[in-house]
């Protein structure tokens, strides 16, 4: 850990930031957490955080698996430090807790055959070195099956629970292979493919003998085969294009036919979105089922008996559930859900009941089933809001707004976004406005629940607008390439069209304008702040890039050659130039206003070199910078203390630079 943080106590000493890092608390000033480091930051008083503490009392829920022989759901909540697992074996009843650690507890899934048994993964301080691990029920104990050095991922139940395929980076650190662990034998693991890249197991076969798998490329480009189990060989489902100059293509998970003749799998093939297809498993040939909509289908789930299928399309960031007869293709009728985002579709096992989990602006995510055979929806959990009442949450406006160029009809492109806005009976006149800008680049922001942001809107009467820039997913793949390569900056243009729009509207005030973002969300506010520090108050970025060189050169191997395909290759020297022409560390004296910065000291992702180098660059400028290093964390605060002081020092910023 010293070594991790060298850079980041050095500007105590050499710039003169004043640390808190081991200062003795006044009685009334927030105390640091000993996990953080904090630069920068002054004293909070106690006070202003008075009435803070409910909002961050918010949990919610998501959907792990299905019981395999009872109707219990198994979630993923939080009640202490961070999330875990828990049961719940009725509608809206108890949720009883399986796992108990400081670390997040990632995935959960029962184990087939063995009801007594489930798997999990965790891994320690945000390293994203996820370990599997096999709980017994009955006497409490969990044994490890990974080698609790490496990355293991996707992990995938045969049908009887006596073998587990996985995705690992084992063999070299850098290619993720995929594996089969046979648990009736003491070195029962084999490597299954051993090729360049990223791999991952998708589905068993219902004979168990052949795994669907898949080959990442990039957010638009994918590739699926099946393997036979015994030999290893590898069968091709989708091949890859006959020339470089083909479009490139897509196919998002899969899941085989319950008759094992054929594959379920949204693919944008022929299509700007992706729909849902059927694939012979022989051939290839594709059929498809979701219809041509001009909005992804983004999760899928066929029941056992094959005979329904349900999957989610994202309609401009709204959820729609479909639910299919496979016979006929009919559509089977639904009850009217919340507008918000929905996922985790889980058919119970030997049932036709799907599980879900919904998020809107009024309610935190929880978990719904739907029985089409007796038309019954259940709501299973309700989070807590703190005590709140979610009736005084703000509803999301979706707008668009005119940006710089025209799209290939030559009309005035436009940028879609969601606009919060603080209660009108309790603040008037023009409002301070905070943009978030999502990450990924390939994320997208849905209307879902603000959580502890509430406390900006309803307290502190900020208005929060949250834009999907061109590279955001869920408008279709041209979208999703706007922003590749050299177009990079032009997603941070989107941003200034935003500032304009922000400038025409009566209850909005532009003099007053906060950006913030994470990990690619954190480049886009550092290079929002290089062109237009002018127009912006102040600015948070968590985990964001300072660099595309560096970071490219120094995020983990098994990310390198994918992140290569959307920001450009380093290592060709036009690239490079460009990379470092607008790297925001390179014009960190275009960045006047003052700034936040909150890392992970462990991220694997963005590593802990991207925010030093920032938070130096600006701070020898003579620029206010607040920074936050959290010794426990990796690719963002996860952890409740962490992230509770992390929220309010980003109030006390908002406060002091943005309600001025």
């Amino acid at each position: 850990m010293k070594g991790k943080l060298a850079l980041v106590l050095l500007l105590t000493v050499l710039l003169g930031i004043p640390s808190l890092w081991a200062a003795e608390p006044a009685a009334n000033v927030l105390p640091v957490p000993e996990t953080i480091a904090a630069q920068g930051v002054p004293p909070i008083p106690l006070d202003h955080l008075e009435g803070l503490l409910p909002y961050e009392n918010i949990r919610g829920a998501l959907v792990m698996d299905w019981h395999p022989r009872e109707r219990r759901l198994l979630i993923r909540t939080r009640f202490a430090e961070s999330p875990q697992l828990h049961e719940v074996s009725t509608p809206l009843g108890a949720r009883t807790q399986i796992t108990f650690f400081r670390e997040p507890v990632s995935t959960g899934a029962y184990r087939p055959g063995h009801p007594d048994e489930l798997l999990y993964s965790i891994d320690e301080g945000g390293a994203e070195n996820f370990q599997l691990f096999l709980l017994d029920r009955k006497t409490g104990h969990a044994k490890r099956l990974s080698d609790g050095k490496h990355r293991y991922v996707a992990p995938r139940w045969s049908h009887d629970g006596n073998r587990l395929a996985y995705a690992s980076n084992a063999r070299n650190g850098r290619d993720m292979d995929v594996y089969v662990a046979d648990l009736s034998k003491p070195d029962g693991e084999r490597r299954l493919t051993e090729s360049q890249g990223a791999w991952e197991p998708l589905d068993w076969s219902p004979d168990g003998h052949r795994l669907l798998i898949a080959e990442g490329i990039s957010a638009n480009e994918s590739y699926l085969y099946w393997l036979d189990v015994a030999s290893g060989e590898k069968h091709t489902l989708t091949p890859r294009n006959a020339r470089k100059e083909d479009p490139t293509v897509a196919y998002q998970d899969a899941r085989w036919s319950a008759d094992g003749k054929s594959v379920y799998t949204a693919s944008d093939k022929d299509s700007e979105f992706l729909r849902l297809v059927r694939l012979d498993a022989t051939s290839g040939a594709a059929t498809v089922i979701s219809g041509d909509v001009s909005w992804d289908v983004e999760d899928y789930d066929r029941s056992d008996d094959g005979k329904l299928l349900a999957y989610l399309v994202n309609e401009d960031g709204f959820s729609r559930l479909h639910l299919i007869d496979t016979s006929t293709g009919k559509a089977l009728a639904l009850p009217d859900l919340p507008a918000g985002s929905a996922n985790g579709l889980r058919f119970r096992p030997n049932s036709h009941e799907v599980a879900f989990a919904v998020s809107w602006a009024r309610s935190s995510s929880d978990v719904y089933t739907y029985d089409p055979d007796q038309r019954r929806l259940d709501r299973w959990t309700a989070s807590e809001v703190g005590g709140l009442n979610p009736e005084s949450f703000s509803l999301p406006k979706l707008i668009r707004y005119p940006t710089f160029d025209k799209d290939a009809k030559g009309a005035v492109r436009t940028i879609p976004a969601f606009v919060y806005q603080p209660p009108k009976d309790r603040f008037s006149g023009k409002r301070p406005v905070v943009i978030n800008i999502h990450g990924g680049p390939e994320g997208q922001a849905r209307p879902s629940f603000l959580g502890s942001n509430n406390y900006i809107l309803n307290e502190l009467g900020v208005a929060v607008i949250v834009p999907n820039v061109r590279g955001s997913s869920g408008y279709g793949k041209s979208w999703l390439k706007l922003d590749n390569g050299k177009l990079r900056e032009d997603s941070v243009k989107d941003i200034g069209s935003l500032l304009d729009w922000i400038a025409t509207q009566p209850d909005l005030d532009a003099s007053r304008v906060m950006v913030t973002g994470g990990s690619y969300g954190g480049y886009m506010v550092l290079s929002s702040m290089t062109h237009y520090s002018d127009r912006l108050s102040c600015a948070w970025e968590s985990v964001g890039i300072s660099n595309f060189v560096t970071f490219l050169e120094n995020t983990q191997e098994y990310r390198r050659d994918l992140r290569r395909v959307e920001y450009g290759d380093e290592r060709d020297p036009g690239m490079r130039a460009f990379l470092e022409g607008i790297a925001p560390v390179n014009h960190a004296d275009r960045i006047t206003k003052p700034l936040m910065i909150s890392q992970g000291a462990n991220d694997p992702r963005v590593p802990l070199h991207e925010s030093d180098q920032i938070a130096a660059a600006v701070c020898a400028k003579g620029v206010s910078v607040w920074y936050l290093v959290a010794k426990d964390e990796g690719h963002g605060f996860q952890k409740k203390s962490n992230s509770d002081y992390q929220r309010a020092v980003l109030l006390e910023m908002i406060r002091t630079y943005l309600l001025k």
